[in-house]
Parts: structure tokens; C-alpha cells; sequence
């Protein structure tokens, strides 16, 4: 996603968006980030009712239920799905509004929420909110991965071992970004077998054993974390980073760089950047986390952009800014 940078990898969509006549439907995932989602809903009620030329509002507790619910909002003919949750919500709705003719807002509700950031709608919901004011349609990239649509990255290796753990300390502690670090620290600690990866792009093959590899589809979560590859999103392509650590003691030291703003490609990580990537594993059966959620998937990965694919509202001062 590049809306932030030099806009190489966007397409514009010429003109804005007329709010007034569009049929609006919100989705909003109750269970995201802080549960805040029924609180959401209702600001986007009180927003957008009359200012829109129909409005439903549909929440859910379960996050596996969001992407039929989009899919049934594009075939009954909505001009604009606004999904209020965090980046797991925007990515399932993503891949049911990818490739059609509707358009996507995203309110942020989630404990990270890099797709918001990125796009430009912000970190809170009333900056979000904005987007209203004076929206602007884009097509932006997604990332596909064997069918799946991610919009931040998809990972191998330690990090959805990192989620699972996540999961159970939130439920102990409560959602927090300390906790989100904390459950890092703990899964990387206990590591003990290290993946085994071929990976194919630009006709050539190299393979690696390592602990924890990612694709990245957002520069602005790259940029966050010290990370390079940020210039090749930007691009329009993916970035394939390999972390040169195999065991828990490395992995955790190149964490804490990473946490300082101290990372080094050639010190920590090996980088891949194409608009197709094939990934082999081994073990073939991986456990992947893809957007903050996770899924157990199979061998090989067909990686992909696919270009301009999501029709997104966006505020007007990022659209005019990378505007074509």
C-alpha cells in the first residue's frame, strides 16, 4: 500500500465521491481491538444517517463471519462497504470487495491498525471520520496469496507462533500493545525448530533455514519497524524478508534492534523484493498468520500483487496528494 509515498504503485480514480447518492453499508467487528465495535457502529450512524442515499449497519462478535457478510452486501449492489475493526476486519472485507465494482472505507478499530495508517485515514476513529468530509476514490494494490487477500504481510515461522501466544495473554491481561510485545518475547524465547524455505522470483531460486520469514505488502508498517523493503511496496511490488536468525537468542537480540530503530538488512535480515514470490516450506503444512489472524495452509505459496484492485475512500488531502 503506498497512498503515503510516491503513489507509483496507486492508481487514481479521477474525481471524488458522491456520498449523497451512494448505498452505504457498515460492518463493524465487535470483537476487534478493545470491543469497542457497537460504540463504532453508532458514531457511524449518527455520521452518515441522512447524508448518505441508504445506510444499513451489521456487527458481529465472530471475525470468520466478516467476509460473507461483505460478500453479500457487493451482490446486493452497495456503492461503499465501510468495515470498522482492526486489520484483520479490513482484510476480510478486502477480499470480497477486491475486483469488484464496490468501494471500501476503513474506520479503525483495532489494537495496531496499520492499514488505516497507511491509507492516510489515521490511527483513531474520529480522525478516520474525516474521510466523510470530502472523500476521494483510489484503486490501491493488494497482496494474494494461493487466493487469500492480505493488505499488511503474511508470515511464516515464529510469528503466528507469536499470535497464538498473544491470544492467551490478552484474555489474561487485556488487549494492549504492551501485551502484543510481551507475547513476542515469550513465542521467540521458546522457539525450537527453525523453517526451511525455497523461494522463487525473477526466474531464480534460493533457499534458507530460518525462524521467521514475512511478505510485506505496507511500507508504512515496514518504515515503522526501521525495516528496508518500504521502497520496493512502494514500487509496487512485495518485500520478502528473511530473518538470518535460526535460533531463539539471535531472533530476540534482532528484536530488540528492530525495537530500538536499529535494524540492519544485511545484520538481520535477507530481502526479496518482486511482484510474484513462490514460497516452498518445510514443514509443507505451515502455520501462517496473515493480517493479525491465522490459518494453517499448505505448500506451495503463489504470491502475488494484484494491481489496483481495491476500490478505497480515501481523505481528500491523501488522495490529492498522490493523485495521478
Amino acid at each position: 500500500m503506498t497512498t503515503q509515498g510516491d503513489g507509483a504503485a496507486d492508481e487514481a480514480e479521477a474525481g471524488g465521491f458522491d456520498l449523497g447518492r451512494a448505498r452505504v453499508c457498515v460492518i463493524a467487528n465487535r470483537g476487534s481491538g478493545r470491543k469497542q465495535g457497537a460504540d463504532i457502529a453508532e458514531t457511524l450512524r449518527e455520521v452518515l444517517q441522512g447524508r448518505v442515499a441508504e445506510l444499513e449497519i451489521h456487527g458481529t462478535d465472530e471475525g470468520t463471519a466478516l467476509p460473507d457478510m461483505a460478500r453479500d452486501a457487493v451482490q446486493r449492489g452497495f456503492d461503499l462497504i465501510v468495515a470498522a475493526g482492526g486489520d484483520g476486519t479490513q482484510a476480510a472485507v478486502a477480499s470480497a470487495v477486491a475486483g469488484t465494482d464496490t468501494a471500501m472505507a476503513v474506520i479503525p478499530g483495532g489494537t495496531f491498525n496499520y492499514f488505516a495508517r497507511d491509507i492516510g485515514s489515521g490511527e483513531t476513529v474520529e480522525a478516520a471520520l474525516k474521510i466523510f468530509d470530502a472523500p476521494v476514490l483510489r484503486r490501491v494494490d493488494v497482496g494474494e496469496m494461493n487466493g487469500m487477500i492480505f493488505l499488511n504481510n503474511v508470515s511464516f515461522g515464529a510469528y503466528p507462533e507469536i499470535l497464538r501466544r498473544r491470544e492467551s495473554i490478552y484474555k489474561r491481561w487485556g488487549r494492549s500493545r504492551v501485551a502484543a510485545y510481551w507475547s513476542a518475547a515469550v513465542a521467540l524465547w521458546n522457539l525450537r525448530h527453525p523453517l526451511r524455505l525455497v523461494v522463487r522470483s525473477h526466474g531464480e531460486e534460493r533457499r534458507f533455514t530460518t525462524a521467521l520469514a514475512f511478505v510485506a505488502k505496507s511500507a508504512y508498517q515496514l518504515d515503522s519497524f526501521g525495516l528496508e523493503g518500504a521502497d520496493c511496496v512502494r514500487k509496487g511490488q512485495l518485500a520478502l524478508l528473511v530473518a538470518r536468525a535460526r535460533r531463539p537468542g539471535p531472533l530476540v537480540r534482532s528484536a530488540m534492534r528492530l525495537a530500538m530503530g536499529k535494524s540492519a538488512r544485511y545484520q538481520d535480515f535477507n530481502l526479496v523484493c518482486a511482484e510474484e514470490i513462490r514460497l516452498e516450506t518445510e514443514p509443507a503444512h505451515e502455520y501462517v498468520a496473515h493480517d493479525g489472524e491465522k490459518t494453517w495452509m499448505d505448500s506451495p505459496f503463489q504470491i502475488r500483487v494484484r494491481k489496483g484492485a481495491l476500490k478505497l475512500l480515501v481523505p481528500a488531502e491523501s488522495g490529492g496528494r498522490d493523485a495521478a
